[in-house]
């Protein structure tokens, strides 16, 4: 496993370990974390823990033409009963994400050095959010980091049912529009496979990175 100092470096994704760890420690400058996400890597550690930056194999992925909607939530997006917005509240969306409960977690990874820096991202156009409202209120949403051909999400949000869905396929369908490769999703979670997402190889996802 690679320490990480001062000097910007990662080693190659095919030195994780098992689990998926590449190295440990850095910091969360923008510049280490635009080389991180541009190179297969993305932090992802708890609050007070030394930093851990992650290269899973397999990884978690969603070709956009595969994505699925279910009946219901075809009634859901035809009622209109939400409004969508992109990148218009990025502040509110990761910050939500970092205090909403989560059934079976005592915490969030997302720690307020998380918020700062990723809302430094935002600032410098690469970190964006959806938004999902219900009456004038922000309801649901999440955020990533945009390279321009991939979009690697990080964390939703939902206060109201139905409500991250709905800012997942909402992303979904304008990445498709701006022919976009790949959405990536990380690691596997079942709510994201009821979505579409699956798992595939690490040297693949590195192909699909990699062609610009």
């Amino acid at each position: 496993m690679y320490f990480v100092f001062d000097n910007l470096y990662f080693p190659p994704v095919s030195e994780a370990d098992e689990e998926g760890i590449l190295a440990v420690g850095g910091d969360l400058s923008p510049e280490r974390l635009k080389l991180a996400y541009n190179r297969g890597i993305f932090p992802w550690f708890n609050e007070g823990e030394p930093i851990l930056w992650w290269a899973p194999d397999p990884r978690m992925v969603l070709f956009l033409d595969e994505l699925v909607i279910s009946k219901s939530m075809r009634n859901i997006l035809n009622r209109k009963q939400f409004t969508v917005t992109f990148n218009t509240n990025f502040k509110e969306v990761i910050s939500n994400c970092q205090k909403i409960q989560r059934i079976g977690q005592d915490g969030t990874w997302i720690s307020d050095d998380i918020v700062e820096s990723y809302c430094e991202l935002n600032r410098q156009g690469i970190a964006k959010s959806v938004e999902v409202w219900q009456d004038d209120v922000l309801v649901g949403g999440l955020y990533g980091v945009d390279l321009g051909h991939v979009f690697c999400g990080e964390s939703m949000f939902s206060k109201v049912s139905n409500a991250s869905k709905v800012a997942f396929i909402s992303l979904v369908k304008h990445l498709e529009e701006e022919n976009y490769k790949l959405l990536d999703c990380q690691v596997y979670n079942p709510h994201l496979d009821s979505l579409g997402c699956r798992e595939i190889d690490r040297e693949e996802f590195m192909a699909i990175l990699k062609s610009e």
